[in-house]
Order: C-alpha cells, then structure tokens, then sequence
C-alpha cells in the first residue's frame, strides 16, 4: 500500500486545531477526555500526530471518529510515543555519533561521543585521540538534530485513511489516569449544638500530564468497577492549590446509570500540576442533634460525641452527597472559630442520615462490668452486666448505652428499657444529673 505523503500532518492544540475540551472525572483516579479538533488531511492514507495528550493516557482506550464523514474516516493504525525529551535521555541516544561541546572558558571540542557517566564526557576525535571532559567544565552541549524516537510531548502517532473531504472535523475519546476528584465539607456548629451549617466543596487534583483548558467539566461519583493491571501509577507531591469565589451553586446534579453526575455550569481552566477547588454547594443551616454513646465492650471507658444531620430538603440539603470528609469548627466566647473534630462520610443519598464522630467526651465516663455468668445447659447460660455512666459536666447528659450480644438471645430483665436495633446490638437510653453518676443493670440469656 503507497503513501500518500510520508510527512505526518501534525495536531496540535497550540496550533489552533482544539475546538472543543471536555473532561469527565472519576473519584478513582481516572477520567475521560473528548477532545474536538478540526484539521485538514489529504486524501488516501497518510499519517498524522495528534498531540498535546495526557501524559497517562491509556492508549488502548482512545476512540477517534469523524463528525464531517464519520464512513469515510478510519484510524487504520495507533502508535503512543512518551519517550520524552530529557538532557539524560539525549545523550545516551547521541552515543557513538558526533556531537559538539563548550566549556566554561570557551574552549570547544567536538567528537564521536563515546560515553557519559556521572556528566563526564569521553569524546573521540577524527584522529582517534580522546579527550574527557569533567562535568563541572562543561557550558553547554550542541547536537544536530533531536534523536530518533524522543518526542517534546505525549504523542499518538495515526496512519489514517481518509476518502472524504480534505477538512475533516474529529472527535477523539480516551482515558487517562492521573486525575480525580474528592469532596469536602466545612461545617459550623452554633452554641446550642443543634444547627449545623455545612458548605460543600471538591477538589480535582490534576497529575495526569496534560492542562484541560475552557474544559466541560463533569463529575462522577459512585462506585464505578475497574479491572486492576499490575501497572503501577506515578505518584506526584507537587501542586498548586486554587479557590473558586462563588457563593452560588455551580453543579447541577442529576442520577447517571447507577451513579450520580454533577456537571459544572460553567466551563474551567484544569491545569496541569494543579488541585482545584470549586465549591459544591453554599452553606446551609441544618438541624442537627448532638448524641453521646457509650459502647463499652468497644471502647472500654470513652463516651463518643457525635452528630446527626439528616440529609433531606426540609432540612436544607436534600442533594446526594459524595464521600468526603468533613471538618467541623464552633465559636468560642471572643467569636472565634475553632476545630472540634472531623470523620469521613460515605456517599449519601437524599433522605438518608449523616452521623459524624467528633471525638470522646471529656467530661463523662463510663464503666461496663459483666458481674455474673451462669450455666444454663450446655449450649446456653445467663449474664448480668452492670453499665455506670458518670457525669462530671455542669449539666445533665442523655448518654446512649450501646451493647452487643450474638447467637439466640433475649434479655430477661433490665432496669431501663432497651430498644432491639438489629439481630446483635440493642441500646438504652440513660439521663445522668450533672455531678452524678447513674447506673443500669440487665441480664443477658443466650443460646448456641
């Protein structure tokens, strides 16, 4: 099969060709990328670059078809080129061709280049003589010509066969690691502990190689299968970290196959290297409850604190939220704000309750003693546990006693009521006066 030309047309967003970006992001380091580029191609089949891709692409992902004649335009061959240009990389390939260098005194020397170690160069003159030169006299380096095999960027090399029109308008598909998204949440508590207001922002941390600029922007959250390879990602430390100014909200959300899509309203600059923030949703005051729970058997004396929020639109948010964390902060007596603890939540849908863990009460203890076990027969028997809640605080708590028990059970008589949550945990509540301590007992009957 003859070439119509063996000089490949090269597609390059810088030369104009990007008509249109859109970005897809997943919140498992993966995203899909629609680039639109309208170029002219001639007739038969010819090779052509396209460039200016992600550096982590999956070539065995990308999709090409053309919008102008899509039965007349086919990608007959692929070829993803990342060697990229580096001093190192140069060098090696210039062993055992000519190349030229300067020192810092001026001096110049060219030669065959015969070896590079540690940035010493080993040259061989048109006599044979061989001149090593310390990598700390060396200026600058010259070569005729970039290698063979190293590109500038990320390129995917096409043979094409075109029998269409000469300007063709094309829209390529692929996926690329390196870029994801989480959510965040801030949330304020006010003095009685009973309103919560929570603002919602993400974050796209961009390491794939590539700036998305005046992209579409949507994001996925929900758990999107994945076949694992054995390929392991690069992992960058570096970024900058941009805020968006807005108060308004910027996503629309809506149900997106099994998952939940939020498409930005706007387009957006997602650069290379980069972490970006865009606010969520703004904040909104909810009502929320505080509750103590003491689960002994778990956490031996710590009572945790925690808070519940109902995710409803009675309630001022009533939108699916991502999985992210959630930091929380009250005012203090001069107004300032403080941090009082954070947990990460799962993804939420609507009506659904959110309950955060803030940390251990400071102030109220707890003790569970298991102060008799009797042998009923061989596969079942009698417990009797003792549960104290002391309450050093200034003023009267609710303080949720959670306890657990497995196989067939029942309880046979308690000193509070007790509420059966699911086949092995039930809960009582307990009010304890302020400096008091207050004391529950039952007994537990189980059966293998």
């Amino acid at each position: 099969m003859k070439l119509a030309t063996m000089v490949p047309l090269l597609l390059t967003a810088a030369a104009g060709w990007a008509q249109d970006i859109a970005l897809t992001i997943y919140n498992q380091d993966l995203a899909l990328v629609r680039d639109v580029r309208t170029f002219s191609v001639g007739q038969g089949v010819v090779p052509v670059s396209f460039t200016d891709v992600a550096s982590r692409i999956d070539p065995t992902s990308v999709h090409c078809s053309s919008l102008t004649a899509p039965g007349k335009f086919e990608v007959l061959e692929q070829n993803f080129e990342y060697d990229l240009v580096d001093a190192v990389k140069v060098m090696s390939k210039y062993i055992d061709n000519a190349i030229r260098v300067v020192t810092e005194n001026g001096d110049t020397f060219q030669g065959t280049l015969l070896s590079v170690s540690g940035g010493d160069v080993v040259l061989s003159g048109d006599s044979g003589d061989i001149t090593i030169l310390r990598a700390a006299a060396i200026q600058h380096f010259y070569f005729p010509a970039l290698p063979e095999g190293l590109v500038s960027r990320p390129t995917l090399n096409w043979l094409v066969r075109n029998s269409g029109p000469a300007v063709q308008k094309t829209r390529i598909e692929y996926l690329t690691r390196g870029i994801f998204w989480h959510a965040e949440y801030v949330g304020v508590v006010n003095e009685g502990d009973d309103r919560l207001d929570l603002a919602g922002w993400v974050s796209i941390d961009n390491q794939s190689g590539k700036t998305y600029s005046n992209a579409t922007l949507k994001l996925i959250a929900g758990d999107v299968n994945l076949v694992s390879d054995r390929r392991t990602p690069a992992v960058y430390k570096n970024g900058a970290v941009m805020m968006a100014e807005s108060a308004a909200p910027q996503f629309e959300e809506k149900e997106f196959f099994e998952y939940h899509m939020y498409t930005l309203q706007r387009t957006a600059d997602v650069r290379d290297r980069q972490i970006k923030q865009l606010s969520l949703f703004p904040s909104t005051a909810c009502a929320s409850e505080k509750i103590y729970i003491y689960d002994g058997a778990r956490y031996d004396t710590r009572v945790r604190v925690e808070m519940e929020v109902v995710n409803s639109t009675g309630n001022g948010l009533g939108i699916p939220l991502p999985r992210g964390k959630v930091r929380v902060y009250k005012t203090d007596s001069d107004g300032t704000l403080q941090f009082i603890g954070e947990d990460m939540i799962d993804h939420t849908p609507k009506n659904e309750k959110i309950r955060l863990f803030l940390g251990n009460v400071f102030d109220v203890v707890g003790e569970r003693v298991r102060k008799e076990v009797t042998a009923v027969s061989e596969r079942s028997r009698e417990e009797l546990y003792e549960i104290t809640i002391r309450n050093r605080k200034r003023g009267s708590v609710d303080v949720t006693v959670c306890e657990h028990a497995w196989g067939d059970w029942d309880i046979l008589e308690s000193t509070l009521p007790f509420e059966k949550k699911d086949a092995t945990r039930f809960e009582f509540r307990v009010t304890v006066p302020p400096d008091r301590e207050a004391t529950l007992s039952y007994k537990l009957f189980i059966q293998y």
